[in-house]
């Protein structure tokens, strides 16, 4: 398997540190709204990523943390009267349900940063007693002089960093680009004590602490988005290597935008669509095949047609589905043919070359085109689709499947019903009323009651 590690920006052989289970941080949300579809394309790559060394026969300890005390949750707080408490419960509860809708599966463990306030505040007293961090009046700052190896993951110069932060003056940092460990609490902001006065810490030690409290010491892969990588990841690997010099994460993997017209989706800029609004107009299977369909690293424009299109060549699978009778995955023994089984090695060869979804999406197609094919028995399609949705479930599709083919099977009745409608309509304009009253009676021997009004023709099953 090769991996695109960021830090030495090449693609890389994938050696896990034991070679039957894999350790993953993946950088979660800051609950203090609804995430939007933007933020939804880590946690859903990461969730295949996971699916996927899991059907490899790995065991997988995934790690998601929820950011539970922010500026931003406070300002929500105060612009909603509430407590910041009361904002983050709801918006993390709202993240479980919205992922949930996306077939996203939760990870084994998602601490909250509130959860760890004394681990913090134990770092920053050991960087500060390792000389990598400073107390100033009240707020906590890294000392990025100090660590020789800052800026080796994003690739920027140190010299550069000071240069930028100056625009923005602080006199109680020793360095422009000083990063806070700990922000002294203003009137009014929750708190908790430390050796250096009331406060919280920031953002950067929080994904530290927890990553090496719940995966050890190096863990296997760090994720999330390109626009983590500065300042927040490089400040987690300064904090941590700081410490002990062990390196935090042997790759760090981070997925591309997603834009709207060619700026990155975000709050911010105000050019965003929640996860569960975009959810109320297409399916779960839809989102993902959008994402999947590109790959990881690529940004991917948001755009109403390109959904259409995903969803159309997504019904292209259920159809092949709904055409053949699919046996319980559990309850069928899969002896794959020489053919099936070239498809599962072509899967594999595209997911093991960094994860390239898009050719397993095309290798899904191929699997398709055998169901459809004329030269194969029933046998072989039936075999065909098992592996459709073998390998389907592990790109997270198929989740419902049973459902999904009896609600397409419902669509094509509706269908039906409407275009033997349309040829009653039609008949009657030629005059040929007994045809159009032979598909009257037809429809109603099989429970279906046609009603004529004067905005036209109507259906309804009878009782």
């Amino acid at each position: 398997m090769k991996i695109y590690n960021t830090m030495n920006n090449h693609k890389e052989e994938f050696n896990p540190i034991s070679n039957d289970k894999i350790n993953m941080y993946v950088c979660g949300p800051t609950v203090y709204n609804y995430f939007h579809i933007g933020n939804a394309r880590p946690f859903l790559f990461f969730d295949v990523v996971r699916r996927y060394f899991e059907y490899c026969g790995k065991k997988v300890t995934y790690v998601q943390n929820i950011t539970d005390i922010d500026d931003k949750i406070i300002d929500q707080a105060i612009k909603e009267k509430s407590s910041f408490q009361e904002i983050s419960e709801r918006y993390t509860k709202a993240f479980y349900e919205d992922l949930q809708a996306l077939n996203i599966r939760k990870a084994d463990h998602n601490p909250r940063a509130t959860e760890f306030i004394n681990e913090m505040i134990e770092l920053i007293r050991d960087l500060i007693n390792n000389g990598y961090a400073y107390e100033s009046n009240g707020d906590v700052y890294f000392k990025v002089e100090a660590f020789e190896g800052y800026g080796k993951l994003s690739g920027k110069n140190l010299e550069d960093l000071k240069a930028g932060a100056r625009i923005e003056t602080n006199n109680q940092k020793s360095n422009p680009a000083d990063f806070t460990l700990w922000k002294k609490a203003k009137e009014g902001e929750p708190k908790w004590d430390s050796p250096w006065g009331a406060g919280r810490p920031g953002w950067h030690t929080e994904c530290v602490v927890m990553s090496r409290k719940l995966l050890g010491g190096t863990f296997d892969i760090h994720g999330g988005g390109v626009d983590l990588i500065f300042p927040h990841h490089e400040n987690e690997i300064a904090q941590a290597e700081a410490i002990n010099g062990i390196r935090l994460a042997n790759y760090w993997m981070h997925n591309g935008f997603l834009n709207i017209n060619g700026d990155k989706m975000s709050k911010s800029l105000n050019n965003f669509f929640t996860t569960r609004d975009i959810l109320k107009k297409y399916d779960a299977d839809v989102i993902r095949f959008f994402f999947l369909s590109k790959h990881y690293r690529s940004p991917i424009d948001f755009n109403e047609d390109i959904i259409i299109e995903s969803k159309t060549a997504l019904n292209r699978f259920y159809e092949a589905l709904g055409h053949i009778q699919i046996l319980s995955l559990s309850d069928t023994k899969k002896d794959y043919d020489a053919t099936l089984s070239g498809f599962i090695d072509g899967f594999k060869q595209a997911m093991e070359d960094d994860f390239n979804t898009a050719k397993a999406i095309s290798i899904l197609f191929d699997i398709t085109r055998e169901i459809w094919s004329d030269q194969n028995d029933t046998q072989k399609k039936q075999q065909a689709g098992l592996l459709l949705v073998e390998l389907g479930q592990v790109l997270g599709f198929f989740s419902d499947l049973e459902k999904k083919l009896s609600s397409n099977v419902d669509q094509y009745a509706e269908l039906l019903i409407q275009l033997f409608i349309e040829h009653r309509i039609q008949a009657k304009k030629d005059k040929n009323y007994s045809l159009a009253d032979k598909i009257r009676q037809d429809l109603n021997a099989i429970g279906i009651e046609l009603q004529d009004t004067a905005s036209g023709t109507s259906w309804k099953v009878k009782k």
